[in-house]
């Protein structure tokens, strides 16, 4: 006979403990539609339907399972620590069904069978909310933040960093820190991430040599196609955010920024009550800009051929000569093109009900987008373009201005139609400001290629600034509650 699960009571979602004989729990369990709104779950928290944006609007409802186990797969040679996890098929009657037409209400237990992540249960002592952050060690809080980064994680409060006394000498001994719920990891777009490490004072210190060959060697193409291969239904813009993320901490490392100063670089600025890019989203931002002016600069100008063409016509048909009123008044004369300096890019959103509609374009980019990730897409750190070694990132808060002056609905512009919040107004949607997944392989690539180039001076300007400048508020959107 068997030992009975046991329903976590903390969280939002629908989470069991698993048992053995003993009573010890050795797993815990988190169906993927008992998760907070989706239809299933047990505390009330519904309201979504699979799929829809959750408790961040570019990570959907029912696929938080499948980032925990991405979480783990990344975590490589167990350098954070991340427990053991699996994406499972489970059957068991103390799953939670609810009854949508009586309210939601729980139905009668029976046999239940759903697709779960499952995860080692860790035996440890408190969490970091309990405990002194002081004594934690600089390489577990590095190697934590090292994937926090990589995986852009939305959600590194106290309360998922687990504490293990190692030899029991009271509240000041050597500890262990366990990494767990990552569920908010690797958004449909860049988000506003949450590291709870950014102001402890380990994450001021520089890396070692060891934690600078660990990043060395990360590989973000492989880094892809071992989720491809793992996890099939993972997104593709899922992927191009681990991307981007990894050659940014790779190339931040090379440079000689710590933990701390390539967290700030990724987390957003509050602002009188207005939220305000990053410095990651900032360079993006100029990236997308260079793009689209090569492509303005490259574009034939066809309409405006036929456009005279057609006008020529018309006026020898009624016999007009406009010739010499055109050349006196220089009507000949071409308006120069205005290039990034000289217009903004407007707010970029993940709209979801979009994607779905443009599902058929969507999936030939992703084909492509799935052949392109290759090592040498990818040039080694120390080759960094020096072309714009000397360029200076315009003042943020003056250049992005329209951002902070545009009156959001839901976390989204004005007139979208994906302004989704989280269920009972439990969080502040996020804005956002870059969209990766909209570029073809063309674009994405040269995106790359800008976006390498613009680091360089993005990290001098960060090393320039004073160390009273750079302790600057921290108001995130922590999911716990």
């Amino acid at each position: 006979m068997g030992v009975d699960p046991v329903l976590v009571h903390s969280g939002l979602g629908g989470a069991y403990y698993f048992r053995n004989t003993r009573g010890e729990s050795v797993a815990i369990v988190k169906p993927t539609d008992e998760e907070p709104f989706a239809p299933n779950n047990p505390k009330g928290f519904v309201g979504k339907a699979l799929g829809q944006p959750g408790l961040k609007r570019s990570v959907r409802v029912g696929e938080t399972g499948f980032r925990e186990v991405a979480a783990y797969l990344l975590d490589y040679d167990h350098f954070a620590n991340v427990p053991s996890t699996a994406l499972v098929k489970i059957t068991h009657s103390i799953f939670n069904v609810n009854d949508g037409v009586n309210g939601n209400k729980p139905l009668g237990k029976k046999q239940v069978s759903k697709i779960a992540s499952f995860q080692q249960f860790i035996q440890h002592d408190f969490d970091a909310s309990d405990h002194g952050t002081s004594s934690f060690p600089v390489s577990a809080v590095h190697r934590i933040g090292i994937l926090d980064i990589r995986i852009l994680n939305t959600d590194r409060h106290a309360g998922n960093l687990l504490v293990r006394k190692l030899d029991g000498v009271g509240r000041f001994g050597q500890v262990e820190l366990i990494p767990i719920d990552h569920g908010l990891c690797l958004p449909e777009t860049l988000e506003d991430p949450y590291f709870e490490w950014i102001h402890w004072p380990q994450a001021s210190i520089p890396f070692s040599d060891d934690e600078l060959d660990y990043i060395r060697n990360l590989d973000p193409a492989r880094d892809c196609e071992m989720l491809r291969m793992e996890l099939p239904m993972i997104r593709e813009a899922c992927l191009r955010v681990l991307v981007l993320c990894t050659i940014f901490l790779k190339e931040a490392a090379e440079y000689g920024l710590c933990l701390a100063e390539i967290g700030e670089m990724m987390s957003r600025e509050f602002r009188a009550g207005e939220e305000e890019p990053s410095e990651l989203e900032v360079v993006c931002i100029e990236a997308r800009g260079l793009i689209a002016d090569r492509e303005e600069l490259l574009s034939p100008r066809e309409d405006l051929e036929d456009e005279e063409f057609l006008f020529d016509v018309d006026c020898d048909e009624v016999g007009v000569d406009f010739t010499s009123k055109m050349a006196a008044d220089d009507y000949m004369s071409r308006v120069p093109f205005h290039f990034g300096n000289g217009r903004l890019l407007a707010k970029l959103e993940e709209s979801i009900e979009e994607e779905e509609e443009s599902g058929e374009e969507e999936a030939a980019g992703q084909e492509g987008f799935a052949g392109l990730l290759v090592p040498e897409r990818f040039p080694a750190v120390s080759k960094l373009s020096m072309s714009l070694k000397n360029s200076i990132l315009g003042d943020k808060n003056l250049k992005y201005q329209k951002f902070s002056g545009a009156k959001p609905e839901n976390g989204c512009l004005s007139g979208t139609s994906s302004g989704h919040r989280s269920a009972n107004e439990q969080l502040p949607a996020s804005m956002c400001f870059v969209k990766l997944a909209d570029m073809n392989e063309e674009e994405w690539v040269l995106f790359l290629d800008k976006f390498q180039e613009l680091l360089y001076p993005a990290f001098a300007k960060r090393k320039s600034v004073t160390i009273g400048q750079r302790q600057r508020q921290r108001l995130g959107t922590s999911c716990q509650f």
